[in-house]
């Protein structure tokens, strides 16, 4: 699964959810204000268990943007880096939202979410109906374009990894069935192969 930056405004936003960020492909960077001197425990244990993937990041100097200019310079050195990655502000500043824009012109996938929960890898861990399961793999199989998972151990991990492990093994056994009866995939010994939307 890509590398998902979580760059959090702690200026703005207190989150009370970062347990939600415990998956493997979850990096958190907190940006805390110049004069800000504490951090809630639940966060600071949260962010602790996420170890090297956890990052709390003081600003230099005040000032109305300060913290804005912190975050988009962060971005533009991870984006260079790393540019299959995906860059979530979680900040209730709209601001951001040329950032994103500017950012989604260059291909760098990103967006501005008002909380953790808002995160739509998130909310698709978070689904509990069937139908919006299958959806959300369909359209993550047809982004894969050719790097599709070829057997059925390896398709049934990557839904699982999709939904950030989340799921039962019976839960993902009914999501495949799903794809099988709509004839999205058909398996054969082992092997998948596929129809998807935009593949027909």
């Amino acid at each position: 699964m890509k590398k998902n930056y979580v760059l959090i405004d702690y200026e703005n936003v207190q989150p009370d959810a970062v347990a939600a960020l415990v998956a493997d492909h979850f990096h958190v960077l907190v940006f805390v204000g110049a004069s800000q001197t504490k951090v809630t425990y639940e966060v600071a244990s949260s962010l602790q268990k996420l170890g090297e993937r956890a990052t709390y990041i003081k600003i230099s100097g005040n000032g109305s943007n300060a913290l804005d200019f912190h975050i988009a310079y962060y971005i533009g050195r991870l984006a260079e880096k790393e540019p299959d990655a995906y860059f979530h502000i979680v900040s209730k500043d709209t601001g951001f939202d040329p950032l994103i824009q500017h950012l989604k012109s260059q291909k760098i996938l990103s967006d501005r979410v008002k909380g953790i929960p808002d995160l739509p890898v998130v909310k698709l861990a978070a689904s509990k109906f069937l139908p919006d399961r299958v959806s959300a793999v369909v359209a993550n199989l047809a982004q894969r374009q050719a790097a599709h998972p070829r057997t059925l151990k390896t398709l049934s991990s990557t839904i699982n990894a999709l939904f950030q492990k989340s799921l039962s093994q019976p839960e993902v056994d009914g999501i495949i069935s799903e794809l099988t009866k709509k004839d999205i995939i058909s398996v054969k010994e082992g092997k998948v192969s596929y129809a998807l939307p935009s593949e027909s």
